[in-house]
């Protein structure tokens, strides 16, 4: 594990703790789903770095890294609270597969669900105070709109757990299909969407009754979803197809397909603050496009670092924050101009981005 300095940050202490606590569910630190602040003063960006098993915390006044935080084994989604002083991350003790290992090696390596559950991570401490449950192998959740519960996809299970935060009590499990990955709360709290990477589908859950509501087809291995400001319409990003299906939150139904430049792999996948425009993570072909949603038609894509994946955009959506796997790095870009501004140095593979206030 890795010792940092002390850090003020904004009239805010970041002390990095060594040791994680024991896994154990208990009271919740406040609630809610994550804010994507501007880069102001106060606002921070947290990195979840998949292989070295920790949490980075960027400074968006200076770009500067200000905390290395160890939190567990794989942690990849991550959500914060609306105040900022509770960070949330996915940590699984399952094996990474990837596409090119075969199933003998991928079922040789040793898995151990001990390590799964989600980080409780106090800011301001700069450490995890507990691990709640999450499920088998959590990946991606999010916060319900009153912060009380998480909605996590739990990928080698096929299911979906949702869990009260308070008591760390599974409420409900419910069949999503083959390898759920992206979970996203719709802005009315009504709903939660979850992809399914192999089924093709999204599955709609009522957040206030835990139960599936219908499936909607979408493109090839949906990876991520984002919803419009007005719970109107999502937007689905499909990795082989390289397309994001938009979908009418109303009728559940697909209205509109988007085809992103050849070679595109859509990944993540965030919405500009007055929703004008679309900003998708093109994984293997290095790059982020931009898609102004009137037309439905891609204006621009920038190069980044290598495979980027999770996206954060600021609240008055200048800045757009990269994570790229391979080159370990997050890349920002102006969005106004749409041109990379600055890389920083994070840690080992980074997966997941949130952003939100200095608590």
């Amino acid at each position: 594990m890795r010792l940092r300095p002390l850090y003020i940050v904004l009239g805010i202490t970041l002390t990095i703790a060594c040791a994680q606590p024991e896994p154990e569910p208990s009271a919740a630190p406040e609630p809610s789903a994550a804010p994507e602040p501007s880069a102001a003063p106060g606002e921070l960006v947290f990195v979840t770095n998949e292989d070295s098993g920790d949490l980075t915390v960027i400074a968006t006044s200076t770009h500067e890294v200000i905390a290395t935080i160890p939190v567990g084994k794989r942690p990849r989604g991550v959500r914060l609270s609306k105040d900022g002083r509770t960070a949330y991350v996915a940590l699984s003790g399952s094996p990474k597969c990837p596409p090119w290992m075969s199933d003998e090696d991928c079922k040789a390596q040793v898995t151990d669900k001990t390590l799964d559950g989600i980080a409780v991570v106090d800011v301001a401490a700069g450490r995890v105070i507990k691990v709640l449950p999450g499920g088998s192998d959590p990946e991606q959740f999010d916060l319900s709109l009153d912060g009380k519960q998480i909605c996590v996809a739990n990928e080698d299970a096929g299911i979906a757990t949702i869990v009260d935060l308070e008591s760390g009590e599974i409420l409900h499990e419910i069949d999503v299909g083959e390898e759920p990955e992206g979970v996203r709360t719709s802005p009315d709290g009504k709903y939660y969407y979850v992809t399914g990477e192999t089924d093709h589908n999204i599955t709609v859950i009522d957040a206030a009754t835990g139960e599936a509501v219908t499936q909607i087809t979408v493109g090839h291995r949906p990876r991520d979803a984002n919803f419009s400001s007005d719970s109107t319409r999502a937007y689905v990003s499909s990795e082989i197809d390289g397309t994001i299906s938009v979908i009418d939150v109303t009728t559940h139904e697909v209205i509109d397909t988007i085809a992103l430049p050849e070679g595109s792999r859509t990944m993540g996948v965030v919405v500009s603050p007055d929703d004008r425009w679309l900003y998708v993570s093109n994984g293997r072909s290095k790059t982020v496009s931009v898609i102004d949603v009137a037309t439905g038609k891609v204006t621009g894509s920038v190069e980044v670092g290598t495979r980027p994946w999770g996206l954060g955009l600021s609240a008055d959506g200048k800045r757009l924050y990269t994570a790229n796997g391979p080159s370990n790095d997050v890349t920002v870009v102006d969005t106004e101009t749409f041109e990379v501004i600055q890389t920083i140095a994070v840690g080992e593979t980074p997966w997941g981005i949130a952003i939100g206030p200095a608590p």
